[in-house]
């Protein structure tokens, strides 16, 4: 019996001790950087995919059996900015030119969905319907489409392949027909701000910020920095290809919607952004003719001035607007005080909660359908905050970040020879999908930037 308590006791301290991320120190960090290193300059092909069916070019995957055949929006232009950066450590010119191939390939497979009215999927599957079969089950102006990264992520390639946007020329079109869709039909125009058709598929799944309410009325943070980057991702493509009139018309469009975004999401009682609700009554303008005597007509003698409420909901997304580059340097500032440094919110152990404990909504069981996003930590999170840190300054919490995610990832791979799609913020334990690869890759970028080595960052 005695032998029996021992083993059992045992056990329970390597439990706790497994459920344990390492220490954040200078030994840890090198340690579980070159773990990281090893594993994935092994297993990087794995994202690779050959064209066939209804993508017609190469195309990259995120990985895992879940995601194995399939192009996904936002994920392969994250997938591409960590694939350039294992390039770049462990790649020869021949791998590089062969990568190539894969890259444009997620773009143009994208864009060869596209059409005049400028609807794009969010993903295509190798046996996906045509087009026009798509279409006959849904409207394209009131449904979601693939988020605002294909010219994102074109620029990324245009950029590493020094400017060259000539593979990009014949489609340039319906990408154009593509962000036009977004100003034309997703755009609210007493606010000036994107909003999303539905809560189907929007990248952070179940943000209560947007899910499960009304349709068209959620003016996502999220959303409304990407397109923002998207404009000016425009202007640049628009450039490249020597068409400086719709270059300058991009321009205008970035510039009014950053305004649009400070106007309307920021809030100076919290220090933050947010999304916001566009879900409002509309102001009723009394038919002058059909007044009677003593009728009375609710709120006329003062409607609503706003046109929007802001939404708070500490959703992690709020820190996308450094990412963007549209908060000011003051309000990065606060941002990072009120924000990152209170780790009742979000800064956690293990990196970037993506629902503040704080809220209601908080829940961290694994849910594959939607994805959870309501609190769990995803190693894309950890990477757009890094960039967005960084990009104000604020190296000492940008580096706190990267330590944190190479800690996490790398004791994955230690413990399980694979990574995960999306962790526990306290204990850094893996919750769902092993094998994910995709954005998770991207720590190989923080790794370099904490080592003082060249860096790929996106467009």
């Amino acid at each position: 019996m005695e032998r029996l308590l021992t083993t059992l006791v045992g056990l329970c301290l390597v439990a706790t001790a497994t459920a344990q991320l390492p220490d954040r120190t200078p030994e840890q960090v090198k340690k579980y950087t070159e773990i990281c290193r090893a594993h994935i300059y092994r297993d990087m092909r794995g994202m690779y995919r050959e064209a066939g069916g209804a993508l017609v070019y190469p195309f990259l995957a995120p990985g895992s059996n879940q995601y194995l055949d399939m192009l996904w929006d936002w994920d392969s232009w994250l997938s591409n900015i960590a694939l350039r950066q294992i390039l770049l450590e462990n790649g020869t010119s021949k791998d590089r030119t062969e990568a190539l191939q894969y890259e444009q390939g997620c773009v143009l497979n994208a864009l060869h969905y596209g059409g005049m009215e400028g609807w794009i999927p969010i993903w295509i599957e190798r046996n996906a319907p045509s087009r026009e079969e798509m279409l006959k089950r849904r409207n394209p102006w009131k449904s979601n489409m693939h988020k605002p990264t294909i010219a994102q992520h074109a620029a990324f390639i245009v950029q590493q392949m020094e400017g060259d946007a000539e593979w990009l020329r014949e489609k340039f079109y319906h990408l154009q027909a593509f962000v036009s869709c977004y100003l034309n039909h997703h755009r609210h125009r007493a606010t000036g701000l994107m909003y999303w058709q539905t809560d189907e598929a929007i990248g952070v799944d179940n943000d209560p910020s947007t899910f499960y309410r009304p349709h068209g009325s959620s003016g996502s943070i999220f959303l409304n920095a990407l397109m923002y980057r998207e404009l000016l991702a425009m202007e640049y493509l628009a450039d490249q290809l020597s068409m400086p009139e719709i270059a300058d018309r991009y321009a205008l469009e970035a510039e009014k919607l950053c305004a649009a975004i400070r106007q309307h999401c920021w809030d100076p009682r919290d220090g933050f952004y947010y999304s916001v609700d566009l879900n409002l009554l509309p102001i009723e303008q009394p038919e002058i003719e059909g007044l009677q005597p003593g009728e009375l007509y609710l709120h006329v003698g003062q409607p609503r001035t706003y046109d929007c409420l802001i939404q708070r909901f500490s959703v992690w997304s709020g820190f996308m607007a450094m990412w963007a580059g549209i908060a000011t340097q003051e309000q990065a500032a606060e941002i990072v005080e009120r924000q990152f440094h209170d780790t009742r919110f979000f800064n956690a152990p293990a990196g970037i909660r993506t629902l503040s404990p704080l809220e209601k909504m908080y829940d961290l069981r694994a849910s594959g359908n939607p994805s959870s996003w309501q609190g769990p930590i995803w190693i894309n999170v950890n990477y757009l905050v890094f960039r967005g840190l960084l990009r104000y300054g604020f190296t000492a919490e940008a580096r706190e970040l990267a330590e944190k995610t190479i800690l996490l990832l790398g004791r994955d791979y230690e413990r399980h020879g694979a990574l995960h799609e999306y962790y526990l913020p306290e204990n850094g334990e893996p919750v769902l999908n092993k094998g994910f690869q995709n954005w998770n890759l991207l720590v190989l970028n923080m790794a370099a930037w904490l080592e003082g080595k060249a860096v790929i960052e996106e467009f």
